[in-house]
This record gives structure tokens, sequence and C-alpha cells, in this order.
């Protein structure tokens, strides 16, 4: 049991929203690959939570991943750098659940600034649509409650 934002989290659902995040980082990770090809932060930021979830690494560790990703992010600009914040908040989920919305907000940011603007709307809507197909069931309603509760400081992606 975890204590969240007031309430309390099943280690289980942790898990799921700490993999679903990292599903949705990946999804958007070439982004920064295509700019960055020779640094693997944001990608051992991935997996690292992964191994978190598998039990292979500590918190730490994985917390640790997510700054290394961060740093990575920070010269960047575009969808390139919010790849990498993406991938930086996923590692971060093992610490603190709550990261999930900044890891999915942020590949649904990374997919708007890799198209001309006026596609923007719409590629932000495809992403965040593909990301709830990607759910799990058992943590649906908790992340789609979260989504509605914390729009307005995730930039408004998650109106799908």
């Amino acid at each position: 049991m975890t204590v969240r934002r007031g309430g309390t989290l099943l280690d289980a659902h942790h898990h799921l929203l700490a993999l679903w995040a990292a599903d949705c980082a990946q999804h958007v990770l070439h982004f920064f690959e295509q700019v960055q090809p020779d640094d693997d932060r944001p990608r051992r930021a991935i997996e690292q939570v992964r191994a978190w979830v598998r039990g292979e690494v500590s918190m730490t560790q994985s917390r640790t991943a997510a700054g290394h990703a961060m740093g990575a992010a920070r010269e960047l600009s575009g969808a390139a750098r919010n790849a990498a914040y993406a991938a930086g908040q996923a590692a971060a989920v093992a610490h603190v659940a709550a990261h999930e919305l900044g890891a999915v907000a942020y590949a649904i940011r990374a997919v708007r600034a890799a198209v001309p603007e006026d596609e923007r709307d719409e590629a932000g809507r495809l992403e965040c649509q593909w990301q709830r197909t990607q759910l799990p069931s058992e943590i649906r309603e908790l992340v789609l409650a979260d989504q509605r509760l914390r729009n307005e400081l995730c930039w408004f992606v998650f109106d799908c």
C-alpha cells in the first residue's frame, strides 16, 4: 500500500501505473533518439522503471535514472525535449506514483511538437486516445479521474 494524494494505492496498481507510463514514454522516445542517438539516458530511465516493477532495482535507482533523463532534456527543445521529460517522469513513478500523469502529458506534448502547428491539436488528441487504449482496466478509472482533476495543471492535454 502506498499513500497517493491523500488516498491509498495498492502496490500492484502502482506497478501498473509505472508500466503504463513507461509504455507511453517509449511510444515517443524516437523523437529524442533521432536528435541524440548516442545519449541513452531516457531509454535507460524507461528500462529502470520497468526493472523496478520486476523488483530488480530499487526505487532510488529508478528515481536517479529519472533525473538523468531529465538532464538529457535540458539542452533540447520541441519533441526531443518533451520525449526525454516523458521518460524521466515515467522513471519517477517508482518514487511518486503521480508522476504517471507527467509522463503521459509530456508524451502528448512531444507528439504535438513534432507536427506543424495546424496539426497539433489533432496529433495530441490521437496520442491521448492511443494512451487510453493502453490503460490496464484495473487502473483505468483511477487514471481518468486523475486526468480530469489535473488537466489544467497538465496543459489541458487530456481533452481527448
